[in-house]
């Protein structure tokens, strides 16, 4: 059986997991009224965990570019592949575009990112009142464009090892 590479094994389930927590995290900072310590805190973690997804989608991109991803199944149909290829590329656009909407709609309402606190992110635009509900829509549109993109990934996931037994879910196992 073909399998991903390590390195690609590795970003995979790191990436998969900063998106969940920074989802998570979204959810849970927003719902919080006022504005708190420890809104404020997560709103820090919910930008760095941002970041941290973006350099490791640039560094999981690369390897990509240079790696060749294991064939499908022969038994697979070409209709499942091309969705697959799609898919797969859909979640690839959206690692790129939902930290960058999340930069955007920050850096419009006057907020700089400073990673972890330290490291400051370049200020690529001035604060814009006008256009910050807007990319405040778009980080919102992206991020259930995400989350939908992810359940479906999951759910294809789970059909090829459940149904179809075909161990392409293994072939992304550490």
């Amino acid at each position: 059986m073909d399998r991903y590479t390590k390195p690609a094994v590795l970003l995979h389930w790191l990436i998969a997991l900063l998106i969940v927590s920074a989802f998570g995290l979204g959810l849970t900072m927003v719902n919080i009224p006022g504005l708190t310590p420890t809104k404020l805190k997560y709103f820090s973690w919910h930008k760095w965990i941002g970041v941290t997804v973006l350099a490791l989608a640039c560094l999981r991109l690369l390897w990509r570019l240079t790696n060749k991803a294991p064939a499908y199944p022969a038994h697979m149909s070409q209709w499942q592949q091309t969705l697959a290829h799609w898919m797969h590329a859909s979640l690839y656009v959206l690692m790129f575009a939902v930290p960058l909407s999340g930069y955007f709609y920050s850096l419009s309402a006057g907020v700089p990112v400073v990673y972890l606190g330290i490291v400051p992110l370049p200020v690529l635009m001035a604060p814009s009142p006008e256009l910050k509900p807007l990319l405040k829509d778009v980080h919102y549109v992206l991020n259930m464009a995400m989350l939908a993109a992810f359940c479906l990934h999951v759910l294809a996931a789970l059909k090829h090892q459940f149904i179809d037994r075909d161990n392409l879910f293994r072939r992304m196992l550490p």
